[in-house]
């Protein structure tokens, strides 16, 4: 599959609104690779209950405040919608790899 995966550090942030560039750059001081919305506190709260999670998160912008033209939601979605074929035929894959329903957190 030729799908760009990256570590790094995810900045988790409340929004709805997206970070100015004031909050983007002390993000990056404290090292943060990307930032986001989505998926932790989640996460916090799936596992605080003990479920097993496995979440993804899609870079879809440079952060706002550095780019022209500005950042609008609809551009976000579009790039979004582009790469949901791709995301499908990830998780096609992946899916039928992993152990549901065992204490294993390892895929196959």
């Amino acid at each position: 599959m030729d799908i760009p995966v990256a570590r790094g550090t995810y900045a988790a942030v409340l929004g709805p609104a997206y970070q100015i560039a004031a909050e983007i750059r002390a993000l990056e001081l404290i090292g943060a690779d990307v930032v986001g919305m989505s998926a932790v506190l989640e996460v916090v709260i799936a596992r605080a209950l003990g479920i097993r999670c496995l979440a993804f998160s899609m870079v879809v912008n440079k952060a706002t405040g550095f780019r022209t033209p500005k950042l609008s939601h609809q551009g976000v979605i579009e790039v979004g919608r582009r790469a949901g074929g791709r995301l499908t035929a990830l998780l096609t894959e992946l899916i039928p790899r992993l152990e549901i329903g065992s204490q294993s957190t390892s895929a196959k």
